[in-house]
């Protein structure tokens, strides 16, 4: 299909997005011309709409870009967080349908059609959002319907967003190693990661740090780690309620006396929950590559890139546990460590992806921590 047959196809068609609080937001539709619901966020990255789109972590949302340009650089093969397309819908300002980049190999709403995933450009994204922070997440659909009151139907008689389990819907169904050096005299440190809806990024970095990476399905049991024997454990990102994660924050408890375990985002809360923490629902979520974050132990304050929508509860850590790094936007924890234990996590994204890398030392972190374990 052509650039230019793009332009007139499917792009002038008069699409709704429907708020449960009855308020819709009137735009032109792109990629599939199909019905979806989701909870509705927001990111506030400028950059990175590919990433997103293929975040796991975004499985069950239609996301709000606030950055108002998207689709002009594109879509390329080498720049995908997992295999396919996470989010519900997307929802955007301005749709740029003549990409110009050199690595571009399709437009955005080619991208979103191949997949089946519905598409609303024309919005007032800032109202949007600017609803969305003060009301807090809603469910939403992307729909031709012009009245909420079908809607509203759907809802109650649907599962909540923060009812579903999405990490089994996003997890690798089998275990698989990911592509890594052959030289076995250079590799440093086997790593299994627990896949709860993991970004491929986090593969590569411990791919270019030597590491042999193994990636398990979420459902992974204790035995089988123990076959494998790793040197640590990487709990990896990954959608929804961190307490509907009874079954793998079980395997996880069993498995913190055992090895070096180093958690990413929702690895953070499944971690916390371990040792018997609490988390709570955040009222609009962090989504964005701009979040200032303080370690508390330097004094340092990075920016970074976040995705997630829960929060562990402060006055729910026990002892055994200590904070690590705060979010200077509004308090809440963004790292958590183990004051006996080599055990160690973090909220935000060290990984990137959309964002900035000035996060990955974290990985190396976690590396010295595998490095200084005392020998048997």
């Amino acid at each position: 299909m052509s650039k230019k047959n793009l332009k007139t196809n499917n792009t002038s068609n008069n699409i709704n997005l429907i708020l449960e609080d009855g308020s819709i937001f009137k735009g032109k539709a792109f990629g599939s011309i199909e019905d979806s619901i989701g909870e509705v966020v927001f990111n506030t990255s400028m950059t990175g709409y590919q990433e997103m789109l293929t975040d796991p972590s975004y499985s069950g949302q239609i996301v709000i870009s606030t950055y108002p340009l998207i689709g002009n650089y594109g879509i390329n093969k080498i720049d995908f967080e997992s295999k396919k397309i996470q989010v519900a819908g997307f929802v955007i300002k301005n749709l740029c349908t003549e990409p110009s980049h050199n690595s571009s190999e399709f437009t955005l709403n080619e991208f979103l059609k191949s997949q089946s995933i519905p598409g609303i450009y024309d919005v007032d994204t800032r109202a949007l959002a600017k609803k969305i922070r003060q009301n807090g997440v809603m469910s939403g659909k992307i729909s031709k319907e012009t009245s909420s009151e079908i809607f509203l139907e759907q809802l109650q008689k649907s599962t909540p967003y923060n009812q579903t389990n999405f990490v089994y819907k996003t997890s690798t169904e089998k275990k698989y190693t990911w592509p890594n050096i052959t030289d076995q005299n250079l590799q440093k440190f086997k790593i299994v990661v627990m896949d709860f809806g993991l970004k491929y990024n986090i593969l590569r970095i411990l791919e270019s740090k030597g590491c042999e990476v193994i990636v398990l399905p979420a459902n992974t049991n204790k035995e089988t780690i123990l076959n494998i024997n790793p040197d640590g454990i990487v709990l990896s990102p990954g959608p929804g309620d961190p307490s509907l994660l009874d079954d793998i924050v079980g395997v996880v408890k069993q498995l913190t006396p055992i090895f070096p375990i180093f958690g990413i985002c929702l690895g953070n809360q499944i971690l916390a929950h371990a040792f018997g923490a609490k988390t709570f629902k955040l009222k609009f979520g962090h989504r964005g590559s701009n979040h200032p974050v303080k370690d508390l132990k330097s004094g340092t304050v990075n920016i970074t890139s976040q995705n997630h929508g829960y929060s562990i509860l402060p006055e729910s850590l026990p002892n055994e546990l200590e904070i690590t790094h705060i979010n200077l936007n509004d308090g809440t924890i963004e790292g958590i460590r183990h004051k006996t234990l080599p055990i160690m996590s973090i909220q935000f994204h060290s990984e990137a992806s959309p964002g900035p890398k000035d996060n990955e030392y974290i990985f190396d972190n976690f590396l010295n921590l595998i490095e200084n374990m005392p020998n048997d």
